[in-house]
């Protein structure tokens, strides 16, 4: 299998507000939030576009279960598919079934730790 992560996609964490989060971080920082908090843009080695998703979500979020964590990284991945399989051959456990989205595929894992990790293979352009 050749690469199996290819950058990071999204870091994704729980807050008390996110919408103040989200607004301090503008205000501060000068993130350009939306929404869903900020899209950061940039190029890999041959010039494709390509992005990384910063994202608070509301403290009571279960989209990281069966974690308990206060976070969930995202990874971006060639052959989604190809790679949980070599994942479930490996031992590592994986959480709940494929998802396939007009910007992307997504596939869910567990670390030693129990931290999940958000696999997803993207279609950049979907966004643009």
């Amino acid at each position: 299998m050749k690469n199996r992560v290819t950058g990071l996609g999204g870091f994704f964490f729980k807050t008390k507000d996110p919408d103040h989060i989200k607004s301090w971080y503008k205000t501060h920082l000068g993130l350009n939030t939306d929404q869903y908090g900020c899209t950061f843009w940039w190029k890999d080695k041959e010039g494709k576009d390509c992005s990384t998703q910063w994202s608070p979500m509301g403290e009571k979020t279960e989209y990281f279960k069966p974690s308990e964590k206060q976070f969930m990284i995202n990874f971006r991945v060639e052959n989604l598919a190809e790679l949980l399989e070599t994942l479930k051959e490996e031992g590592v456990t994986v959480v709940g079934e494929m998802e396939e989205y007009s910007y992307g595929k997504f596939g869910w894992i567990l670390d030693p730790e129990g931290n999940k990790l958000e696999l997803w293979e993207p279609i950049d352009k979907a966004f643009l």
